[in-house]
This record gives C-alpha cells, sequence and structure tokens, in this order.
C-alpha cells in the first residue's frame, strides 16, 4: 500500500512541475509561445496552435492532478484488512480477605538450629 501511495505522489509531484512549465510558457496577454516564432510568418509553419496545446495540456495536467490526489486519498482512506485479534479473557483478581487486625505485639521468631 504504501508502494502505491509513493508512487502516486511521484506522478503528482511530476505533473505539478509540468503544468509550472506550461503555465510559464504561456503569455497573459495572448502571444505566448507563438508570438516568439514571429508575427505574420507564424501562421505558415502552424505555430499559431500552440495555444490551443498549451491550453488544452493546461487542462489535462489539472485534471490528472486532481484524479491521482482523490485517487491517493481513497487508497490511504480505507481502514486497513487486518484480522481482528482474538480477545483474551480479562483477569479478575478476588478482592483480599478480611482478617482480623493484628494485635500490636508479634511473637519472636525462634532461630532455627543447624542439625548435627
Amino acid at each position: 500500500m504504501d508502494t502505491i501511495f509513493t508512487l502516486l505522489m511521484v506522478l503528482v509531484m511530476v505533473a505539478s512541475v509540468l503544468l509550472v512549465i506550461i503555465v510559464m510558457a504561456q503569455n497573459p496577454k495572448g502571444g505566448g509561445l507563438s508570438s516568439t516564432f514571429g508575427g505574420a510568418s507564424s501562421a505558415q509553419f502552424g505555430v499559431q496552435r500552440t495555444n490551443d496545446f498549451m491550453e488544452k495540456a493546461t487542462w489535462t495536467l489539472g485534471g490528472t492532478i486532481i484524479v491521482l490526489i482523490l485517487i491517493s486519498v481513497v487508497i490511504t482512506g480505507k481502514p486497513s484488512q487486518v484480522a481482528p485479534a482474538l480477545k483474551q479473557p480479562v483477569k479478575k483478581e478476588a478482592p483480599a480477605k478480611q482478617s482480623a487486625p493484628a494485635s500490636t505485639t508479634t511473637p519472636a521468631q525462634t532461630p532455627v538450629a543447624p542439625a548435627k
């Protein structure tokens, strides 16, 4: 499961870098990459269609990033399929027996003499 998540995150990062490159290559005033190849002659070489390609690539990469992130959330959001642990019976200790209070004097213990 971790390998799939790592693979998805790498794909998201690659798509993000590509998206940044494509967005930076576009000109906000409409010129973009097609204007760098010349003015009127750009229509002859078909460079005028780069704006269409750039726009489609931007939307495709944005959608790809969203889908990859949603897939990674679904994969990591599932609870793990671990077998339930067997419940151990709880050991209950019996309460300590209440005895009569001990007397204040304790009997002296006699030392044991070694056998001869």
